[in-house]
């Protein structure tokens, strides 16, 4: 069986990880992958908004299935020319992919379907959105309505902050096209989790929930970034928690989409707000998250390839989800500088080569060195018991690998030590 992966981050490294300890023994093509990559299978340079380049690829190696990583390519609707193809592809089609390609048709959706999420409003013109900061109250999330790499997202603590975000979007155009529409919505408190659910375009069934740190520093402070390490399970989606998400934001969507007849097939990746077992939406993404996808995928127990050919087929009903006991957790390396300009072509040193390094802004050097390449760098996983030991594992791991100026969180998997009682708040 050959199955094609897209993308070249920690996200497919982990799915490709996945993918080969199925019994199907797959062939695994990256498109264009990545130094871990290449040790589980082929990878091929592409540009992955390149989607007849994709289609073309995967015709010619005799692909039976894709599987989709980043959320470009998928809100270009590269599953649509794929299927097309007649080529079996995890990941929706461009209507579909609006959920994460447009934040005001996202929350237009949620709204007509009754999933609980902020207020917002929706600005093109600077001054209405002055208008609209200068009312408060604080703080107030800012986005950039399209894709921003995980970047187009400013909680705003006060007026200035807040101005300073919508000039940057809407005239100073930060984002491009992504910026030229922001939601300014209302701010939800509580505690960010995230859930996962499979989607065959008739059944849902949920996949597995983690805890995502986004922030760049310890406590949860500095800008936001694409992610500085997850841990899964989290304390905090407690079996009514995900009975909730189950029932208000899944069901609800997979309903409404239906009654649109708008068909998904993929993943989709629901970003909570829980506040004292109350769930609000705060995002949607069309695919697989990063670093939360190397933590959940190495938790599952059931064939990878058989959930995602159970997607395609629309057979998701016929396959259960099952999870290994214990914990998994993923420590993020970055370079330096990130999020903001990163300094890259360090060497990677020590034990990058390890099983238990998902490798995410890396290229290949001269012989046999790899290079960092990116802001994101490396993720560190580690496994364990119960999430203490993980979170040890994981540090242990840290401190054999690494590359000049990385700089990396300290307190991944903190906030579910303190729901355990483990550590003290």
């Amino acid at each position: 069986m050959n199955i094609m992966v897209i993308g070249s981050g920690g996200r497919e490294h982990a799915i490709g990880v996945a993918l080969s300890k199925s019994p199907r023994s797959p062939q695994l093509f990256f498109l264009p992958g990545n130094p871990g990559t290449a040790r589980l299978g082929i990878n091929i340079e592409c540009d992955v908004m390149d989607t007849k380049g994709i289609v073309d690829c995967a015709r010619s190696l005799g692909v039976d299935m894709v599987v989709v990583g980043p959320e470009g390519p998928l809100v270009a609707g590269l599953a649509d020319e794929l299927v097309a193809a007649g080529i079996p592809t995890v990941g929706p089609g461009r209507e579909a992919a609006q959920l994460e390609g447009s934040k005001a048709w996202a929350k237009a959706k949620m709204k007509t379907y009754g999933i609980p999420t902020a207020s917002y409003d929706v600005y093109t013109d600077y001054a209405s959105a002055l208008t609209r900061v200068q009312q408060g109250p604080f703080p107030l999330v800012i986005k950039a309505d399209g894709l921003a790499s995980g970047k187009g997202v400013v909680v705003a603590q006060d007026e200035a902050e807040a101005v300073a975000a919508i000039e940057a979007m809407l005239l100073g155009r930060v984002f491009a096209e992504a910026g030229s529409r922001v939601v300014i919505e209302s701010f939800l408190k509580g505690e960010e989790a995230s859930v996962f659910a499979c989607c065959d375009g008739e059944t849902m069934v949920i996949l597995g929930g983690a805890q995502d740190h986004k922030r760049i520093g310890e406590g949860d402070t500095g800008p936001n970034t694409g992610g500085m390490g997850a841990y899964s399970p989290a304390p905090v989606l407690t079996p009514d928690v995900i009975a909730r998400v189950q029932s208000q934001v899944f069901e609800p969507l997979l309903r409404g989409f239906k009654a649109d007849g708008i068909r998904y097939v993929g993943v989709v990746f629901a970003g909570l707000m829980i506040d004292e077992g109350a769930v609000s939406v705060v995002e949607f993404n069309v695919r697989l998250g990063d670093p939360e996808t190397q933590v959940i995928l190495d938790r599952l127990n059931t064939d990878w390839v058989a959930l995602c050919e159970a997607m395609v087929a629309g057979r998701l009903s016929e396959v259960g989800v099952e999870w290994r006991d214990g914990a998994s957790v993923c420590v993020v390396l970055a370079a330096p500088g990130y999020p903001g300009k990163v300094e890259t072509g360090q060497r990677l040193e020590g034990s990058w080569e390890s099983e238990w390094v998902m490798h995410a802004g890396t290229r290949q050097g001269r012989g046999d060195e790899v290079l960092v390449s990116g802001g994101r760098v490396l993720g560190v996983m580690g496994e364990g018991a119960d999430l203490g030991e993980a979170v040890g594992r994981a540090y242990e791991r840290v401190g054999q690998v690494g590359f000049e100026g990385m700089q990396y969180r300290r307190d991944i998997g903190r906030r579910g030590l303190v729901h355990l009682g483990l550590v003290d708040e």
